[in-house]
């Protein structure tokens, strides 16, 4: 498999770091713990199109947000969780009523 870094281009998968899927950026804020246990420990394992954390380990250091088909392993598109990342915490919504 090959991914495409925003900044070194098209390398092969053995330069990055796999971390997992993009929900540890969407994490709950405030203190349902039930909420909290569950993004922890009860995770999704898609056949199909997912998007994933991958850090480019042995290149630019970046972290990246992959989405890709883990049936084909085609992958759809390739983004800087630095450039996404203030999008999808504005999407997070305080648990158990905190403001």
């Amino acid at each position: 498999m090959r991914i495409t870094c925003p900044l070194c281009g098209t390398r092969d998968r053995r330069e990055f770091y796999y971390y997992g899927s993009d929900d540890y950026l969407t994490q709950p804020i405030g203190e349902d713990w039930d909420s909290i246990d569950g993004h922890l420990h009860l995770r999704n394992n898609p056949a199909g199109v997912t998007r994933d954390l991958w850090y480019h380990e042995t290149g630019c250091a970046s972290w990246l947000a992959v989405t890709r088909d883990t049936v084909t392993h085609a992958i759809f598109k390739v983004e800087l969780v630095a450039d996404v990342g203030p999008a999808i915490r504005g999407m997070m919504k305080p648990q158990g009523g905190a403001a």
